[in-house]
C-alpha cells in the first residue's frame, strides 16, 4: 500500500507542465520574394563578363610601334638611337609603323620635323632619292665665316651672295648704299640643308665645308653660279 503512494506521489511531481498549443503561437511573417532585383543582379553579373571580355579583345588588338625619342629634322633619317617601341591601339585608323618594320623605316627621311614623343606614321617620311616637284639639289663650298657653326642636315637656311657683285646692284644713284643693296644680296629666302660636311675644328681651319641645299628649282641657277665664285654664305633661320 505505501508504495502504490509513494509511486502515485512521484508520478505526480514529474508530470511536465502542460504546453502551449499550437494555436497559441504568433505567426511568422511570409518571405518577400523581390524577382526585380535577382533579374537586376543577374544583368550585373553579365555587364561586367562583357566588359571584361571586351578589354581582352581590345588588349589583342595593340601593337608595337616606333616612337622617336628625339627631335627629328626635315631630311634625317631614324636610328637606334632616337627611337623606342611603344604599345598602341592598332584599331585607330592610323597607319603607325610597327616595331618590326624600323629598319625599312631608317632608309627613308622626315619630310618635316617630328618632334620627341611622336608616335611615328608612314605619312611622314619619304624616299631619300625622291625630289619634291620644283625643287632642285645644289652643291656649295663654304668657307669659315661663310656658314654657322653647327650646321647640320635638315636645318632651314637662307642662301646669301657675298663679295663685290653682291653690292655692285645694290648702290644708289649718289652712290649710297640704299636698301635694295641689302635685299640684292638675298638669293634664297629659305633652303634645306641636305647634308653638310665635317664640322671639326681641325677640318674648318684648313678646308672649305662641302653643303649640299635643296632649293626652288628656279634658284638654282644664281645659287650654282655664286657657289662656283665662292661667294656663298647661309644664314640659319628658325621654321621647319
Amino acid at each position: 500500500m505505501k508504495i502504490q503512494e509513494r509511486t502515485g506521489a512521484g508520478a505526480g511531481r514529474s508530470a511536465a507542465p502542460a504546453q502551449p498549443s499550437v494555436g497559441d503561437r504568433l505567426p511568422s511573417p511570409p518571405r518577400e520574394r523581390k524577382p526585380a532585383l535577382a533579374a537586376l543582379a543577374v544583368l550585373l553579373i553579365l555587364v561586367g563578363a562583357l566588359g571584361a571580355t571586351m578589354l581582352v579583345l581590345r588588349a589583342g588588338d595593340r601593337i608595337e610601334a616606333v616612337q622617336v625619342t628625339a627631335d627629328i629634322k626635315p631630311g634625317e633619317s631614324l636610328s637606334d638611337k632616337n627611337i623606342t617601341a611603344v604599345m598602341v591601339n592598332d584599331d585607330s585608323g592610323a597607319d603607325f609603323v610597327r616595331w618590326e618594320q624600323r629598319t625599312s623605316l631608317m632608309k627613308l627621311q622626315a619630310k618635316s620635323t617630328i618632334y620627341k614623343g611622336t608616335v611615328v606614321v608612314g605619312q611622314m617620311f619619304a624616299d631619300k632619292t625622291g625630289m619634291e616637284q620644283g625643287k632642285a639639289t645644289v652643291g656649295v663650298s663654304l668657307k669659315e665665316g661663310q656658314y654657322p657653326a653647327g650646321l647640320d642636315s635638315g636645318d632651314n637656311v637662307a642662301v646669301y651672295r657675298v663679295g663685290s657683285k653682291a653690292s655692285s646692284g645694290g648702290s644708289g644713284q649718289n652712290g649710297s648704299s640704299g636698301s635694295s643693296g641689302a635685299d640684292s644680296s638675298l638669293l634664297v629666302e629659305r633652303a634645306v640643308v641636305v647634308s653638310a660636311g665635317s664640322s671639326d675644328s681641325d677640318a674648318i681651319s684648313s678646308t672649305a665645308q662641302p653643303v649640299t641645299l635643296t632649293v626652288d628649282a628656279g634658284d638654282a641657277a644664281a645659287v650654282a653660279q655664286a657657289a662656283s665664285a665662292g661667294e656663298v654664305a647661309v644664314v640659319l633661320i628658325p621654321g621647319n
